[in-house]
């Protein structure tokens, strides 16, 4: 579970935001979404939760005991709060997010420190309700509105947006209709709902306009979306693609996360013939045993994921696959699990996330018989990761002393370094020389690091034209396969 710091975003002297964000890159954008409604209403970001006069905790509800770290998190606040009151000061404390949408006003009820609680659909209503929590009511909002979200959402300023930047996420679906028997998320974001093509487009071009140079898509299950094209047909993730990589200044393009049944053959074409979108894709399996697929409701076989990857790297045979894996799962026997290692020799992951089974209130799979003991779960678990390790320290060590290209999007932690990505989403440390942050770099790999590639200083040239006013300007692709 990751965990960012984050805030709102400029917009007057007087009051103090705290953000702090657990969990996916959706939870990730909604801060920054929820940071910019409060701008408009007078909020500055700050790093420090005790200066803060609004402190927000933005939730996860996909790994164990989330909702338990969240009332540890409470219980410090807490004091903080009653400092700032000792001093004759206010600070209002809110739950957003998954875990605020699963457990609504039984937050307010084990931790009466809490003000608000706001589900995910519901964020842009959050000037609002501090409205009311100013006139002393306790506010609970965890209604489905998710049109109303997506129609509400507060234009992005300039200033906000370079703050964060040249890489930006931008979420085109939420929601999910899947319903895997261990996954919590259709109970916690709804059904899938697509953000209109219009509104996606529109603030791709401010970002853009703002100096972003990489967008990644978000959604539950991204490659659901569904929209019409300008023209008023109907159109896919792939469709959607090919307009945004005409947009001036954006020169790359990612999506996540995708589930292999939305997997389609115009997506796969789409990685053939853009240039801009990169080769790199995560797409969950979770198992490789037929039998624990058919119990999670995957509805799909292990050999139909290897199928479409065949048929994916036939487009592009350079793609990098990312992958999510449970271990574990209810039922799951010895032959199951050496069907996912299986699986995993035959794929070849570049980058995989895995985790033991937990079973999620309200799910399916929390109701099912036969649980795997805890440490047959850790033993299967500790052998998983290790070969996934090996994986990625393979692929990362294919690029020593091989060319690739480097978005540059910060300075180093040591002096004379910039850090960017390659086009697999690999963090490359280049020298500060090398170019500006925001131009895409051509270097040679002199190191594999534990999580990161290191670039040879004399090699680092900038590629041909960052001439940002061309659409046709796009990073070079090689393949390294």
């Amino acid at each position: 579970m990751s965990e960012r710091s984050n805030a709102g975003r400029p917009g007057g002297n007087s009051r103090k935001v705290f953000i702090k964000t657990y969990g996916c890159q959706m939870n990730v954008y909604d801060s920054q979404r929820m940071g910019d409604a409060l701008a408009k209403d007078g909020y500055e970001p700050t790093e420090a939760i005790e200066n803060a006069d609004l402190v927000l905790i933005n939730t996860c509800h996909i790994r164990e005991k989330a909702a338990e770290k969240i009332y540890s998190e409470l219980g410090r606040i807490r004091v903080l709060k009653a400092e700032r009151a000792a001093r004759g000061e206010s600070m209002q404390v809110g739950i957003t997010g998954c875990v605020a949408q699963a457990e609504g006003a039984e937050i307010i009820q084990r931790a009466p420190v809490v003000d608000l609680v706001v589900g995910p659909q519901t964020y842009h209503r959050l000037p609002e309700a501090l409205s009311r929590v100013a006139l002393g009511e306790k506010v609970v909002d965890t209604e489905y509105a998710v049109e109303d979200k997506f129609t509400h959402l507060p234009k992005q300023e300039a200033r906000q947006i370079a703050r964060r930047g040249v890489t930006a996420f931008l979420t085109v679906q939420e929601g999910c209709d899947k319903f895997c028997t261990f996954c919590v998320v259709p109970y916690t974001r709804g059904a899938e709902v697509s953000r209109p093509r219009a509104d996606i487009v529109l603030e791709a071009r401010r970002l853009a306009d703002a100096g972003v140079r990489e967008l990644t898509l978000l959604g539950q299950n991204v490659n659901a979306w569904l929209g019409e094209d300008a023209g008023g047909a109907e159109t896919g993730l792939a469709g959607l693609l090919y307009e945004l990589a005409e947009i001036p200044g954006i020169a790359r393009l990612r999506y996540t996360t995708s589930h292999p049944r939305d997997m389609d053959e115009a997506l796969i074409e789409a990685h053939r013939d853009l240039p801009s979108l990169m080769p790199y894709l995560h797409l969950p399996v979770q198992s490789g045993s037929d039998r624990i697929l058919k119990a999670m409701n995957r509805r799909h076989r292990a050999a139909d994921y290897l199928f479409l990857l065949d048929k994916i790297r036939d487009a592009r045979p350079d793609m990098a696959l990312s992958g999510d894996f449970i271990v574990g799962f209810p039922g799951e026997t010895d032959a199951d699990f050496e069907a996912t290692m299986q699986l995993v020799r035959q794929v070849g992951y570049a980058q995989a996330y895995s985790f033991k089974y937990s079973p999620r209130p309200g799910t399916p799979g929390a109701t099912m018989e036969d649980h795997v003991r805890e440490e047959v779960k850790t033993e299967r678990l500790e052998r998983l990761q290790k070969l996934l390790r090996e994986q990625q320290e393979a692929f990362q060590k294919s690029f020593v002393g091989k060319v690739t290209d480097v978005l540059i999007e910060k300075p180093g932690r040591h002096a004379g370094q910039a850090v960017g990505r390659s086009p697999f989403l690999l963090p490359v440390v280049v020298p500060v020389d090398a170019g500006q942050i925001g131009d895409i770099v051509s270097v040679t790999i002199s190191q594999s690091l534990a999580n990161s590639l290191m670039a040879e200083g004399a090699e680092a040239q900038p590629v041909a034209s960052q001439d940002r006013s061309d659409p046709l300007t796009r990073p070079e692709i090689r393949s390294f396969a």
